[in-house]
């Protein structure tokens, strides 16, 4: 009886570190503005709309997740999706991101 409940207890800890680590992308979306000036988020959350701090000249996906790139503040007008080792750049000043997970 003893060893059952270790390997359920087992079986319950090792489901909820999955469910947690899938809940954020680790790594950076490193991003820059017109002037060269950088910028990062490091290991966003999955499915939250990032608001950046400013317009966006060149977006590097550095995480292990897609990443969707947004002109407007509220993840609206969408501009393009980034695999994770891609980057984009001059496409209209983007102002947030958000990681798909």
């Amino acid at each position: 009886m003893g060893r059952i409940c270790l390997a359920v207890g087992t079986a319950t800890v090792v489901v909820a570190g999955l469910t947690t680590s899938a809940q954020a992308a680790t790594g950076t979306i490193q991003y820059y503005d017109v002037n060269g000036q950088g910028f990062r988020v490091t290991n966003p959350p999955d499915n939250v709309c990032l608001t950046l701090q400013v317009r966006a000249d060149e977006i590097i996906n550095d995480t292990n997740k897609p990443v969707n790139v947004y002109l407007g503040t509220a993840c609206n007008t969408f501009v393009t999706s980034l695999d994770p080792g891609r980057a984009v750049s001059h496409v209209g000043g983007p102002q947030s991101v958000r990681v798909i997970g």
